[in-house]
């Protein structure tokens, strides 16, 4: 009985640190992904303000070449 005991409190010692490295594995992934999330918009509007627009506005619009 004593010897089940003390593999039980084995498995449990076993099984709290390798919660806690998953916990520490997701944490970090986690920052990671916030800072590539961060990156990517700035990214984005980055090459927002470099493209050109596809959609004139109709003001600018000059009349089709048969006018």
């Amino acid at each position: 009985m004593n010897e089940r005991l003390t593999e039980l409190e084995v498995r449990v010692a076993f099984q709290d640190q390798t919660i806690q490295d998953l916990n520490e594995a997701v944490t970090r992934q986690q920052r990671e992904i916030d800072r590539l999330v961060r990156e990517l918009e700035a990214v984005k509007s980055l090459l927002a303000g470099l493209a050109p627009s596809m959609v004139i506005a109709p003001e600018d619009e000059k009349p089709p070449p048969h006018y």
